[in-house]
């Protein structure tokens, strides 16, 4: 129990005094005129009040992704949670923020427009193909997991849920934001921090052990290495470049840049939190790695959220618990969709203030997403944790380069870009679903690579326009 409020304290201390200096580090400037004001469209450029700003941006980052990473994450033991408090803190915090900010100095655009302004028009239309069918992706993969968790709870009809929830984010991808995110999603959000928050205290009020045995060494029942995979596996929970494509969405919607740290850190630092009580959650639960990473391997991470929700809040309460994942998954597959709408029409320079021009845009990644469902996704969906680290770090590397042409301390950027370089070829040369070498070979391969990477950083002397 020390242990987890040890790492409660970290994240906290981490948004006070680290997130205070990343925010001091970019400049936020609350006289400057923010693109909500100054573009403001009545759609997508539309000002919300800073609350609901930080609870859409909470639950549209938040995903499936800290609940199931943490699950499959802490297998490893509490080695986990070391990555959950620093990766969030220095790393994926920082990520969001300065992708937040740096979207909010430039009308609300997206990655793909940072990575044409800051690396040339060569690497738009490619880096736009990838980022396109990584959120229509992520998309039709958040329809299908919570319709088949849906199914099970309800015995509903799994094609019936599909057509609802495709249905749904039709309405969310076409709407103005204000009329279905800005409505419901911050009661969503409560609800995710509510049923999060009894799940926690209804393990301080039971008998069991939050932590068995507290070694930072990994605990994997096959004695796998936690180094790379762990910083994989547990994404959203401590950083994830998904949430760079989110955060322009919500650029478009702050006021002032002064909520940008509780909106863009701040959010990120909760979901910390949510990883962080879902690791412990699963350990405590089942007592060891052994016997989760049993229970993964039969039922999945659904089941095993239904059956820690039920145990801990009774028949009602862990379908309450189970529900408001599938809300974390719905809601943050809409989103998806609806980034994908924006980064389409901005590539071709599709205004979205026409419903016609809108509902064209939303028909097609829609359609893609429908096609994609009738798929098996599992080939493709095997790469998604490591294409998605990828894009973090390419998000850094825009972040580091934003800096330092701004003559600010970019490191607090290219410290966590080297880090998750590092990560990311190191888990591709080391897996079988990449080059299958030793680990000892792939680690020393991929800090040769990043520090190839690190020369053409330096060596990088594109100058951007003034913001």
């Amino acid at each position: 129990m020390t242990l987890f409020f040890t790492a409660c304290c970290f994240l906290i201390l981490g948004y006070i005094f680290y997130g205070a200096f990343v925010e001091k580090v970019f400049g936020a400037n609350e006289n400057k005129k923010t693109p909500a004001v100054r573009y403001n469209d009545g759609v997508d450029y539309v000002v919300l009040p800073p609350y609901k700003i930080f609870l859409i941006q909470f639950l549209n980052i938040a995903g499936l992704g800290p609940v199931f990473g943490a699950l499959m994450g802490i297998i490893y033991g509490p080695v986990a949670l070391i990555w959950i408090v620093f990766g969030c803190v220095f790393a994926g915090a920082v990520h969001d923020y300065l992708s937040g900010m740096i979207s909010l100095r430039y009308r609300g655009q997206s990655l793909v427009f940072l990575i044409e302004k800051f690396f040339g028009t060569k690497f738009k239309f490619l880096f736009m193909l990838f980022l396109g069918f990584f959120l229509v992706m992520v998309g039709a993969v958040f329809a299908m997991n919570p319709a088949a968790m849906l199914s099970d709870v309800f015995k509903a009809k799994f094609i019936y849920l599909i057509i609802f929830i495709f249905g749904y984010y039709f309405l969310a991808t076409l709407l103005p934001v204000d009329k279905i995110i800005g409505r419901f999603y911050p009661f969503f959000a409560v609800l995710l921090i509510g049923v999060t928050g009894s799940l926690i205290v209804a393990l301080f009020l039971s008998d069991l052990t939050f932590y068995q045995d507290i070694t930072f060494s990994s605990q994997h029942p096959q004695g796998q290495s936690f180094f790379p995979i762990m910083f994989v596996t547990i994404a959203c929970g401590a950083i994830s470049g998904f949430h760079a494509t989110q955060s322009p969405m919500m650029a478009k919607c702050i006021k002032n840049e002064k909520y940008g740290r509780p909106i863009f850190y701040g959010a990120m630092i909760t979901e910390g939190f949510v990883a962080l009580i879902w690791a412990t959650l699963g350990i405590a639960f089942y007592q060891n790695s052994e016997s989760l990473s049993a229970v993964l391997s039969s039922v999945g991470p659904g089941g095993a959220i239904k059956e820690i929700s039920s145990s801990l809040l009774g028949k009602i309460g862990g379908n309450l618990a189970l529900i408001s994942v599938v809300v974390l998954s719905i809601t943050s597959g809409d989103t998806a969709f609806r980034s994908a709408r924006l980064i389409f029409s901005e590539c071709f320079n599709l205004s979205q203030k026409k419903f016609k021009m809108r509902l064209m845009v939303s028909i097609f990644v829609l359609s893609v997403g429908i096609f994609l469902s009738f798929f098996d996704l599992t080939f493709i969906w095997t790469y998604f944790g490591w294409a998605n680290q990828i894009l973090a770090t390419v998000t850094l590397f825009v972040c580091s380069v934003y800096l330092r042409e701004k003559k600010k301390n970019y490191w607090i950027a290219l410290i966590p870009a080297l880090f998750m370089s590092v990560i990311c070829f190191c888990y591709i040369l080391n897996q079988k679903i990449g080059f299958n070498m030793s680990l000892g070979f792939s680690s020393v391969l991929s800090l040769l690579l990043t520090s190839i990477f690190l020369i053409i950083f330096f060596n990088g002397k594109k100058k951007i326009k003034k913001s």
